[in-house]
């Protein structure tokens, strides 16, 4: 039997050194069966991070399994040169649940790839180099997507075309408008924006790019209508809107199907990826037309929206809009908060819990202080690993704890869950 220490040695032979595993001793998923996987020595866990919020609708789901067997077993691969209609469906589905009028949509494979071309045609569309972005921002890694974001850890190089300024976000611990109420500290961020606008650009900004809700950036939450209040200044300007739905798309957030939707504000574009193929690799971005095909020269996907990732979307999306996941995301996401509240405020070297519904993150700092302490938060991830739980770590520091179940997501799962999390906490000095 080959062991989880075996494939760590081979691993470290064979990646890159600037990709590492979870653990402090890493382990192999060789299965999952809904909430729960096992590695290769038949450990089981329950997951509750679903390979970065990637598995939407539980392993090994029957309805995805059947979609993407049936379809292997015709054709796996054509590329946008041909007609695939599960393609077809698919975006259909998606423009009608974006909000965004007259849309259309473009498949691509990855999150990154995704808001790369949301770049793209933003700076096509505006005919401008110029870019606004979020503090304690992530947005992927490719050259593109490395320069809007602002995450020094995550940071691979600061080379780029563009010209990027990053504006106060929803990373309200650590901004210096903390203090304010929701109403303030909308307004304060807001007058931010403005005078970036008229200090640091020409004025003619292709777009300003955010997250409703900060993934890797440790579920940093903005008070509701935040962006909106923030589009009527970018309206001011023709400054073109992007959500980067790519964490908080698909029902997770609990109160609406979009994160942009808390916010009273209709984007210009919406990025996705993750959850939509529950573990298949599928992403894209939603625009209007106007937008989308400002674009003229000759282009197309070669594995963007490939019929065997697009049935795993339509059977994913299907399974949960037809199971009703999102208010099950509200539900579970309550329970979660009711259960950990009360040990969070006990714990005075815990920050706070944040987040909505399936999207809950809780921030380590030194006892009484806001001064980030990643060791607490590593203790914690490895004292649920050791339960038998998997959790997410991340934040800008490395001290926030994600946790991230899936959207079908049971109560007695939850209950075993946050178990082995509120142990964790307590073990931890």
């Amino acid at each position: 039997m080959t062991t989880n220490a075996e494939l760590h040695e081979r691993y470290k032979a064979i990646l890159p050194s600037y990709v590492h595993p979870l653990y402090q001793e890493p382990i192999s998923i060789e299965r999952g069966e809904g909430g729960y996987v096992f590695d290769v020595e038949g450990n089981r866990y329950l997951d509750f991070f679903g390979g970065v919020l990637t598995t939407m609708v539980g392993h090994s789901n029957p309805a995805v399994v059947a979609a993407v067997q049936e379809q292997a077993a015709k054709v796996m691969h054509t590329s946008t040169l041909y007609l695939c209609e599960p393609m077809i469906e698919l975006a259909e589905k998606i423009a009608a649940q974006s909000g965004i009028p007259d849309a259309r949509v473009f498949f691509t494979t990855s999150g990154s790839e995704a808001n790369d071309t949301a770049i793209l045609l933003a700076t096509s569309y505006r005919k401008s180099n110029q870019v606004l972005a979020m503090r304690n921002s992530y947005h992927g890694r490719s050259f593109t997507a490395q320069a809007i974001t602002s995450h020094s850890a995550w940071t691979s190089t600061s080379l780029s075309g563009l010209s990027v300024n990053f504006v106060q976000g929803g990373y309200r611990l650590r901004s210096p408008f903390r203090h304010m109420d929701d109403e303030e500290f909308t307004n304060a961020c807001t007058d931010d924006l403005q005078q970036v606008i008229d200090m640091m650009t020409s004025g003619d900004v292709a777009c300003l790019i955010a997250e409703p809700i900060q993934g890797v950036g440790g579920f940093a939450t903005p008070p509701d209508g935040f962006f909106g209040s923030l589009q009527k200044i970018l309206s001011n300007h023709g400054i073109l809107f992007v959500t980067d739905e790519v964490q908080t798309g698909w029902g997770r957030t609990g109160e609406h199907f979009w994160g942009y939707e808390a916010h009273d504000v209709v984007p210009d574009m919406l990025t996705f990826a993750k959850g939509v193929g529950n573990g298949i690799t599928l992403a894209g971005i939603v625009a209007r037309a106007e937008i989308m095909d400002t674009i003229s020269a000759l282009s197309f996907s070669t594995f963007g929206g490939n019929p065997l990732s697009a049935s795993a979307g339509l059977a994913t999306l299907d399974y949960v809009l037809d199971n009703d996941l999102q208010a099950n995301a509200k539900a579970m996401g309550d329970r979660i908060v009711a259960a950990l509240q009360p040990v969070v405020d006990a714990t005075p070297w815990i920050a706070e819990l944040r987040g909505k519904g399936l999207m809950q993150a809780i921030e380590t700092v030194h006892p009484d202080s806001i001064e980030p302490d990643a060791t607490r938060a590593g203790a914690i991830l490895e004292g649920c690993k050791r339960r038998g739980v998997l959790v997410g770590k991340g934040g800008l520091y490395g001290n926030a704890i994600r946790i991230t179940p899936m959207l079908d997501v049971t109560e007695e799962e939850i209950d075993e869950g946050i178990a082995a999390l509120v142990a964790a906490i307590e073990e931890t000095a």
